[in-house]
């Protein structure tokens, strides 16, 4: 453990013992180790999370592919005047925006908790983590590919649901369709995998607490509802704070590559 060095000062016949702040890089030096670890995060963030917003520049320009950042016209606020000028598509985009996030978040904590407790409570811990497993792959699919597997299922000519119920759908051009489509699809990519973390706080409750509401008559029911739940507050609490970030996040993989930006679905998407 780190020891700060302390200076001892005499005074009225008293001793006092005040220690003396490092500063940044005096403590980089004496622990050089820990930079090292830390380096290859910090690196990451950076240039993934940080360097990136120099892009915010494209928003006060006329941007054109071909001049790039440097050479393409700067025009001010005129995009957001023509934004807000645009009165009906601006209070469009973001109604959905607003409306999509709540679904995305309330449904996708509610399926994930759940996911959670059943995965937890399965009686075959073998068989739970195969299926744990099995769920965590869609989040490494690339919406790219997502797009074909949503095509297959709603195709108006050849679609699987289409010919399965004997109707001729035209889903491609029917914005009302979109926001449940857009809905399943989200919740298939990402609640498997946002479950893990739920799981992982179910791992490090106390075992004798439900044996304790055993003894005392509880059943299965009152265990989640007294026991479980209230150990996933804390994490819900943190992830819906953490969620709010991301508000006015738009999932271009879902929304563009998914919906394969067809402008009969604007309305909705």
């Amino acid at each position: 453990m780190a020891k700060r060095a302390k200076d001892v000062v005499f005074s009225d016949g008293k001793v006092t013992i005040r220690a003396k702040k490092e500063g940044v890089l005096e403590n980089i030096k004496k622990h050089p180790a820990y930079v090292v670890f830390a380096l290859p995060a910090f690196l990451i963030l950076f240039f993934i999370m940080y360097v990136p917003m120099g892009g915010i520049i494209m928003a006060f320009q006329d941007f054109k592919p071909m001049k790039g950042f440097f050479k393409s016209d700067f025009v001010g606020f005129d995009n957001f005047k023509f934004l807000f000028a645009s009165k009906s598509v601006f209070f469009r985009m973001t109604k959905n925006t607003l409306i999509y996030y709540v679904i995305f978040t309330g449904l996708g904590t509610f399926l994930n908790v759940v996911l959670a407790i059943a995965l937890d409570q399965f009686v075959f811990k073998k068989t739970a983590r195969v299926m744990q497993t099995m769920m965590i792959i869609p989040i490494f699919i690339s919406y790219a590919a997502v797009q074909f597997i949503v095509y297959a299922f709603i195709a108006s000519d050849n679609g699987l649901i289409n010919r399965v119920l004997g109707t001729n759908i035209a889903f491609y051009s029917d914005a009302n369709y979109w926001p449940a489509i857009l809905t399943v699809v989200k919740i298939w990519n990402s609640v498997g995998y946002g479950s893990v973390l739920y799981m992982s706080v179910l791992a490090g409750v106390d075992t004798a607490l439900y044996e304790a509401a055993q003894i005392d008559g509880a059943n299965k029911w009152q265990q989640i509802w007294h026991i479980t739940l209230p150990s996933l507050v804390p994490m819900i609490t943190v992830m819906l704070l953490l969620s709010v970030g991301s508000v006015m996040r738009s999932d271009t993989g879902l929304f563009f590559q998914v919906t394969r930006d067809s402008g009969a679905l604007y309305e909705r998407t």
